[in-house]
C-alpha cells in the first residue's frame, strides 16, 4: 500500500483546484454564449441558481453525472468543459 507524501497530495490538490477553475471558466463562457442567465441556466438544468454561481466560481467539486447534465444541456460535449 502507498501513502502519498504531503507534497503529492498538495500537487493532487493544486490539479483539482486547475481543473475546477477550467469548468468554472468554461461553463462561464458557454452559458453566456447561449445568451442565459445563470437563473435561466439552472432551472434548465434542474439545479439552484446559487449551485450554478459556486460552479462557476471553481468552489465545487461536481459529479460526472452533474458535468454531463451540464453539457447536455448547453448542447455540447462533457470534454468541452475540461478542455
Amino acid at each position: 500500500m502507498h501513502l502519498q507524501s504531503l507534497d503529492e497530495m498538495i500537487a493532487d490538490s493544486h490539479q483539482t483546484d486547475s481543473l475546477q477553475s477550467r469548468v468554472a471558466a468554461n461553463l462561464r463562457k458557454a452559458r453566456l454564449r447561449a445568451g442565459l442567465s445563470q437563473e435561466e441556466f439552472a432551472e434548465r438544468c434542474g439545479y439552484h441558481r446559487t449551485y450554478i454561481g459556486s460552479i462557476e466560481r471553481g468552489e465545487r467539486n461536481i459529479t460526472l453525472n452533474t458535468l454531463s447534465n451540464i453539457a447536455s444541456t448547453l448542447g455540447i460535449s462533457p470534454i468541452d468543459l475540461l478542455k
